[in-house]
């Protein structure tokens, strides 16, 4: 099948998994852009029936990236200047969720993504996110064991690993209203790196118009606010392809990341 005419199974699926359906479609298209005769299914998905969708499609091509050798891979400067880390976070969350032994319970690092799109030591990080987001689904989205999984980590990732879990937990759900205080709680020091997660997850889900229950309550815990609320912050904050890069470590997204959290600390407070 070729992207365009992917829409109406996509749109066939239910609201609160659709976004995982479109992730899902981005990963397969950029497979066959590798192995099969004839690239750019995985372009013209993006720009088509995935555009409103991009930050589940930028992580579907992390995953494809995780399987495929380096040479088919798709040229990932190509792709959104601010956004693009998200290839990275995909990557992140396929080998900690494939390869748990080693990934998560050794806590190992798998650099060739960094390494294979030049983006350095910043996708470390980026992969890190998306490793967080693992963990919430190998934790089967229980408060206790994901901190137990994180607490394990060097405490230099566990920021990271915390935005990735305040997304999950808000994005995929899973967890009640009290087993995400419980979570909130026990992250105390990382609270504003969970917070910075739901955010990115209240947009992601307003910009593709798939808001469920589960998102509102998230928000509100982590956030101190609504989904919409914690989505225009996200809009409002995020810095433009002018500004300017000058340190490797310090990419337009995690300066989005840092404004963002810094902004819900100020005006967020704790929710319910």
């Amino acid at each position: 099948m070729s992207p365009e005419h992917t829409e109406q199974r996509l749109l066939a699926v239910d609201r609160r998994y659709r976004g995982f359906a479109y992730e899902g479609a981005a990963m397969g298209f950029t497979l066959l852009d590798g192995i099969l005769p004839g690239r750019g299914r995985s372009r013209r998905f993006l720009d088509g029936p995935g555009s409103g969708h991009v930050y589940m499609t930028y992580i579907g091509v992390g995953w494809a990236m995780a399987r495929l050798p380096r040479p088919l891979w798709p040229d990932t400067r190509t792709l959104d200047p601010v956004l693009r880390w998200l290839v990275h976070d995909g990557y992140g969350f396929h080998q900690a969720y494939f390869h748990t032994e080693r990934y998560v319970r050794g806590r190992a690092r798998d650099d060739r993504a960094a390494r294979g799109t030049s983006d350095g030591a910043y996708a470390l990080r980026a992969a890190d996110q998306g490793m967080g987001r693992a963990l919430w689904f190998v934790a089967g989205a229980a408060p206790d064991v994901v901190v137990s999984l994180v607490d394990a980590f060097p405490a230099e990732r566990r920021a990271d690993l915390y935005s990735g879990i305040g997304l999950a937990a808000t994005y995929a759900g899973g967890a009640d209203e009290k087993e995400l205080i419980r979570l909130r709680e026990s992250a105390w020091e990382h609270r504003w790196n969970l917070a910075q997660g739901s955010a990115f997850a209240a947009e992601a889900r307003v910009h593709a118009d798939l808001v469920v229950p589960h998102c509102e309550t998230a928000t509100n815990v982590f956030c101190g606010t609504d989904t919409d609320r914690a989505a225009r912050l996200c809009r409002e904050l995020r810095p433009g392809a002018e500004t300017p890069e000058t340190d490797p470590a310090l990419p337009r997204y995690e300066l989005w990341r840092t404004l963002l959290a810094n902004e819900l600390s100020q005006c967020g407070g704790e929710g319910t």
